[in-house]
């Protein structure tokens, strides 16, 4: 499984191809490099350097891409099997359709959910820079004659899954990226970008807030939420505890969905969380009642991967409610 991470290595922070990348865990520090990895079946991981990973992942089988962002308190492990059961559900629904690619961020792992909660949500504005760095050298890669750019140029689509806080890596790595890199706004880079259980505020994807790069980078983004994520409760006690008051997108979806981008759909998961991820009803979007089966989120996920449209029935139609039957 192919990986990017800005979490310090054991050992020096200089990349060398082929060296074993064990990660630091005492270390919850973003670092400002970017390391393009590999984890293996046995468990330990090596770094690939930049232009062996995306060449790799040029040359996969597999004819689309889904970065996998994962959410707040996890650690490598935790995102290695989350990743793991992620690209197991793709093989089953199409083999050789979806390669899922994690992006891995320093998580916390103190004790305590609330001091868990604002190390890692400034560890996640601080992976920004690293991120927006792993964006500009895929740019890069792709127009330089070494990927023959005109005679054999990179045609696979490009999706990203970001869960609870990972949605928070990615809209502050689009802002670094748009100011630090970019001359005037993000290319549409994404077909899909699917907010599960977002931990950012309810109205940052307005077009008149942060969050709408993530909509001029993306073809379609999908918000999924659910008003009884109690992951998502005890991230609001956080908030207010710090004076903070605002609601989640993963609570309640968009303030306004008319306030926002044309391309902005939103999915209430309220009837099926609990169902899915009992008690917290925060990682719903895996298995459904029966562990190793896709639920219903997913497969919405996995059929927009595939058609990229949201509602095909209704090409105007820009919420739903997910229920079993």
């Amino acid at each position: 499984m192919l990986f990017i991470t800005n979490r310090f290595p054991k050992g020096s922070i200089l990349s060398r191809a082929g060296r074993k990348f064990s990660f630091d865990l005492r270390n919850n520090a973003p670092s400002n490099s970017v390391f393009f990895c590999q984890h293996h079946p046995d468990g330990h991981c090596t770094e690939v350097m930049g232009e062996k990973f995306l060449l790799a992942l040029k040359q996969s089988p597999y004819r689309q891409l889904l970065l996998y962002i994962h959410g707040f308190s996890n650690l490598p492990d935790d995102i290695f099997q989350s990743a793991k059961e992620l690209q197991e559900l793709c093989d089953k629904e199409k083999p050789q359709e979806v390669l899922v690619v994690p992006v891995i961020w320093p998580c916390d792992n103190d004790m305590g959910i609330v001091k868990d909660y604002w190390d890692d949500q400034k560890s996640a504005d601080q992976s920004a820079a690293a991120f927006s760095r792993a964006l500009s050298i895929f740019l890069d890669w792709r127009l330089t004659p070494a990927n023959e750019p005109e005679t054999a140029p990179c045609l696979k689509r490009i999706n990203v899954l970001a869960h609870s806080m990972g949605n928070r890596v990615l809209r502050q790595t689009l802002l670094d990226w748009n100011k630090n890199d970019l001359a005037n706004g993000v290319p549409l880079l994404f077909r899909n970008t699917f907010m599960v259980a977002a931990d950012i505020r309810n109205e940052s994807v307005h077009k008149d807030q942060s969050g709408r790069l993530i909509a001029d980078a993306s073809r379609n983004v999908v918000v999924y939420f659910a008003s009884d994520d109690l992951a998502l409760r005890s991230s609001k006690v956080a908030n207010l505890k710090n004076k903070v008051a605002s609601r989640r997108l993963g609570h309640t979806g968009p303030e306004d969905i008319n306030l926002t981008p044309h391309n902005l759909y939103s999915v209430d998961c309220d009837d099926i969380n609990t169902a899915y991820d009992t008690p917290k009803g925060h990682s719903y979007f895996r298995y459904g009642r029966i562990p190793g089966k896709a639920g219903l989120v997913f497969k919405h996920i996995f059929d927009c991967i595939l058609h990229g449209r949201v509602f095909p029935q209704d090409e105007f139609r820009r919420s739903s409610v997910l229920r079993e039957p």
